[in-house]
C-alpha cells in the first residue's frame, strides 16, 4: 500500500492559498467573524504557519481585499464594440455576478471592514472606483471628460456600488432589473446633464443614435413616455 505524501508548497504558492482560502471564508460571512483558527483549518495548516506567511490577520485581511478589489475591476473590462447600453448591461451582469458571489467580501471592500480608514483599504476602495471610471470613459471614446461628464461618471460609478450595498440587505429586488435599473440611471444622468450643458447633449446624441430599437437606452426612453400627462 502506498502513502500520499502531502507537497509542500513554495511562500508564494502557500501565501496564494491562504489569499484564497480567506476570499472564500469572507465570500460568506462577515471577515469580523473569521478567525485565524478557521482559516488554518480551512488551509489544513497550522495557526502559527499562518502568522509565519502573514503578521497576522490584517495583514491576511488585506492582501485577500487586494485580490477583491481586482477581480471586481476586471469586471468593469468590456470590449468597445456595438451600443453602449449592451456593453453596460453585459458590465453590470459582471458586478453583480461578483456582489452576488462575494457579498459579505464586497460589503467588507466598500465599508472598510475591520480594516476601517486604514489608508491599504482606502486605496484599495479607490482604486476599484478609478478603474471603473477609467473603463467608462474608454467606452464613451472620451479621453478628457468635462466637468459635467466628469460628475455624472463618477456619480454613476458611486450609485451602482451604493445600490449593490443595499441589495444585499435581503436582496428584495431581483438583480436584472438592478442591472436595467442602473444602466437606465447612466443614461438618466446623462440626459440631465445634457439638458444643461451642448458637449453633454453632443455626446448623449451620438450614443442614443448608435443604440438599436430593443436596446436599454430606447426602453428608457419609452417608459418615460408612459409617465407623461395624455
Amino acid at each position: 500500500m502506498t502513502t500520499g505524501v502531502r507537497r509542500r508548497l513554495g511562500v508564494e504558492e502557500r501565501r496564494r492559498q491562504l489569499i484564497e482560502v480567506a476570499l472564500d471564508l469572507f465570500s460568506n460571512r462577515s471577515p469580523d467573524e473569521v478567525s485565524i483558527d478557521e482559516i488554518a483549518a480551512a488551509a489544513g495548516i497550522s495557526r502559527p504557519l499562518v502568522y509565519h506567511y502573514f503578521p497576522g490577520k490584517l495583514s491576511l485581511y488585506e492582501a485577500a481585499l487586494q485580490r477583491a478589489a481586482q477581480d471586481l475591476a476586471e469586471r468593469f473590462e468590456e470590449p468597445q464594440d456595438g451600443p453602449l447600453g449592451a456593453r453596460l448591461l453585459r458590465v453590470m451582469s459582471r458586478f453583480f455576478d461578483f456582489v452576488d458571489e462575494h457579498g459579505p467580501g464586497f460589503s467588507a471592500l466598500m465599508r472598510g471592514g475591520p480594516a476601517v480608514g486604514s489608508s491599504t483599504t482606502n486605496a484599495l476602495i479607490d482604486s476599484v472606483r478609478q478603474a471603473a471610471y477609467v473603463q467608462i470613459l474608454a467606452h464613451l471614446k472620451v479621453t478628457r471628460p468635462t466637468p459635467r461628464l466628469d460628475l455624472v461618471v463618477r456619480s454613476w460609478v458611486s450609485l451602482a456600488e451604493s445600490t449593490a450595498l443595499i441589495w444585499l440587505d435581503g436582496r428584495r429586488i431581483p438583480r436584472e432589473e438592478l442591472q436595467r435599473q442602473l444602466v437606465h440611471d447612466f443614461a438618466a444622468l446623462a440626459a440631465v446633464s445634457a439638458a444643461y450643458d451642448e458637449e453633454m447633449a453632443a455626446l448623449l446624441r451620438r450614443i442614443l443614435a448608435a443604440e438599436p430599437a430593443d436596446g436599454p437606452f430606447t426602453d428608457l426612453v419609452e417608459r418615460l413616455a408612459l409617465l407623461a400627462p395624455a
